[in-house]
């Protein structure tokens, strides 16, 4: 990051101080994103048609107690216990066993990497052989009766002689949020028919009604870090795209009324996550779960980037506690993460979103000077806002 920091200063200089002063036209003040992502949404994408559709049902899991269409891993920071060899597993916070069975979820990932790409690709050329191919994927996740996923989690993050399967892995599927606005983006067009698209929103409507009323999705709602905040960001994903309004309204009463109360310190960190053992990376994970849901459900009636609790705790507050420290991580005043310190920060979608919702040119600045992609594993797992293309509504096709 350290060799980052004057070019940082550079693009910052004239707009540190303008965050809070009105502009002319803000919009001139936004990156332009087809100018920065265009080249690399092509070659992605075109790298992509070669691929074919690919999904759990590839990869058996044979210590999954579902069968070959459920969605199964293990816990990321469970391991074997020496001292009990063969017995059931125990925790090390922070870090990642290689050896759990993650097959499922490095297929879901591919997929939410993917998909995206190529719709991105239609979008910014109206090229159908995008469209088609990002079709395609959908139709094998969620309509083919030999490859589909079932609706549900009721087997991720199981622990090895201690669980089957547990709420926390609910977060697997959070890779889906992108997925779930390309698929919006995608109906605009023809490569789907509308029995199709109906059969895909069958899908994501029951996978609500399970994430909802089960009790694996009732003890994901109640955690209070970022797993209750991964959680509500699918509802509202999934519940945008359905036409649910009234989890749609749920979701937004819920933002304020539970996540930013239980979240939130005053000063605007997000101190449930910044006492694990990997804080950087967990504040900026949780932030751009928060931001997102600011993206999906605010209105001109309800904008929750603005909206603040009595005590001033809000979003506009989060981002600006966080955003010096993505300006230059070596001011960061806590302890490096115990893993992957180095990764960080990314080209934060927060940053984006808060950019643009809030007319802060320096948030702006500051996204369009960091790394979109990365071929750390762990990192893309963390990354799920890839795609601002589809994000951006001003954005349409040829242009």
């Amino acid at each position: 990051m350290k060799g980052r920091k004057p070019l940082l200063v550079l693009l910052l200089a004239g707009c540190l101080s303008a965050g809070a002063q009105p502009h002319q036209s803000f919009e001139m003040q936004s990156p332009d994103i087809i100018r920065i992502d265009r080249a690399r949404v092509l070659s992605a994408a075109q790298a992509d048609l070669a691929e074919q559709p690919l999904t759990i049902t590839a990869f058996p899991a044979p210590r999954s107690s579902g069968g070959p269409h459920d969605f199964f891993s293990e816990g990321d920071y469970w391991w074997p216990d020496p001292a009990h060899p063969g017995g059931p597993y125990i925790q090390r916070d922070g870090l990642s066993n290689p050896d759990n069975f993650n097959l499922h979820r490095r297929a879901l990932l591919r997929f939410s990497v993917q998909a995206p790409a190529l719709v991105a690709a239609w979008k910014l050329t109206s090229d159908k052989r995008y469209a088609d191919h990002a079709a395609a994927h959908l139709r094998a996740w969620f309509i083919d009766p030999q490859t589909r996923l079932n609706p549900n989690l009721q087997y991720a993050q199981a622990i090895f002689g201690r669980s089957k399967g547990r709420g926390i892995g609910i977060i697997d599927t959070l890779h889906l949020v992108e997925v779930a606005r390309a698929i919006e983006v995608l109906e605009t067009g023809d490569a789907l028919s509308k029995t199709e698209q109906k059969q895909i929103a069958q899908w994501f409507t029951d996978y609500l009604q399970w994430l909802t009323h089960s009790k694996n999705g009732q003890d994901e709602r109640d955690a209070k870090n970022n797993h209750g905040t991964c959680w509500l960001l699918q509802v509202a994903a999934f519940a945008h795209l359905t036409g649910d309004e009234t989890l749609l309204a749920y979701a937004r009463e819920h933002f304020k009324t539970v996540l930013l109360p239980t979240q939130l310190a005053l000063d605007g960190s997000l101190p449930l996550e910044l006492k694990r053992t990997k804080p950087y990376g967990y504040a900026l994970f949780d932030l751009e779960a928060l931001a997102t849901l600011c993206e999906i459900l605010s209105t001109p009636a309800d904008n929750l980037w603005t909206y603040t609790l009595p005590d001033g705790r809000g979003m506009a507050k989060a981002m600006a506690w966080m955003f010096p420290y993505i300006a230059d991580k070596a001011s960061w005043p806590l302890k490096p993460d115990v893993m992957y310190a180095k990764e960080w920060p990314m080209r934060q979608a927060s940053l984006l979103f808060a950019g643009r919702a809030l007319h802060r040119p320096d948030y702006l600045a500051l996204w369009a000077t960091l790394p979109a992609d990365s071929i750390v594993e762990e990192v893309v797992r963390n990354f799920f806002i890839r795609q601002p293309v589809l994000w951006v509504p001003s954005i349409n096709n040829k242009s």
